[in-house]
């Protein structure tokens, strides 16, 4: 699967106005192939031109073993995609310095929703890693609705 291009990513923020935004958010979906589970990480940049305009998407999906053992307790797969995103910040950081950022998390609060269970240990990573509070459940839409269209889209360009 297509990785992003950091390069080409941080051209085009660097093309940009001081008031595009920018936002940074992943998702994952665990599935069964034979015997095995496997989760699909996507990884969503999404830069808001001049804050007010259209925007651009950047990402890509990696697919990995999951060993989660609990299902309803993704701990393991979420953190995963925690230090992914962590990670893709981090390799961004030098032009996202004097810019609006924020990082979304697909991680719903309320202890009703499985992915409560990782709550404070994925955002005090982001806070430690990246310097920011993130943003979670149901004002994460980078990861909520974008990584997750995004990766919609780019599975039915694979299989076109």
């Amino acid at each position: 699967m297509r990785k992003i291009d950091i390069d080409e990513v941080k051209a085009f923020i660097e093309s940009q106005s001081p008031e595009t935004k920018i936002y940074i958010g992943g998702d994952s979906e665990r599935f069964n192939i034979g015997n095995d589970w496997y989760a699909d990480y996507t990884l969503a940049i999404v830069v808001h031109i001049d804050g007010k305009h259209g925007c651009k998407i950047f990402g890509e999906v990696q697919r990995e073993r999951d060993w989660d053992q609990k299902k309803s307790r993704p701990r393991m797969r979420l953190m995963n995609e925690v230090y992914k995103i962590a990670e893709l910040y981090q390799k961004l950081h030098d032009v996202l310095e004097d810019r609006i950022v924020e990082v979304h998390l697909d991680i719903n609060p309320n202890e009703m929703h499985g992915s409560s269970c990782v709550i404070n240990e994925a955002t005090g990573y982001i806070r430690g890693m990246c310097n920011v509070v993130p943003m979670v459940k149901p004002n994460a839409f980078a990861a909520s609705y974008c990584a997750d269209r995004l990766k919609h889209i780019m599975s039915m360009q694979k299989a076109a």
